[in-house]
């Protein structure tokens, strides 16, 4: 059970730091960068809410796949939980970066 709750703290918090980003994409006026030290124009973006809505909701189902992870971990085996979360920072990583880039397209000006 030690084992499970140690687990699951780390998680949560990383899930509770990337649902955040997503809040604050979704209520952001001006366009929600993706990359660290880079901005994203107004002028570059048709849609400026409708795009950060998205922004917000890719951050908000990612970090959720943060919370699957925990909870697996705490209800059903610690292994099952151990391989969502590596699945989510390995592969969801590479997806997340995907989206990003279809959704910035999506509302290129």
């Amino acid at each position: 059970m030690g084992e499970r709750i140690i687990f699951m703290v780390p998680v949560m918090l990383c899930a509770i730091v990337f649902i955040s980003i997503g809040i604050y994409s979704i209520n952001k006026k001006t366009p929600m960068h993706f990359w660290s030290g880079t901005t994203v124009k107004t002028e570059d973006i048709s849609d400026t809410k409708a795009y950060n809505k998205e922004n917000g909701i890719m951050w908000i189902t990612y970090g959720s796949t943060y919370i699957l992870s925990a909870m697996a971990s705490f209800f059903w085996k610690s292994s099952i939980g151990t391989m969502i979360g590596g699945l989510s920072a390995s592969v969801g990583l590479i997806i997340l970066i995907f989206v990003y880039h279809r959704i910035y397209k999506k509302y290129q000006a």
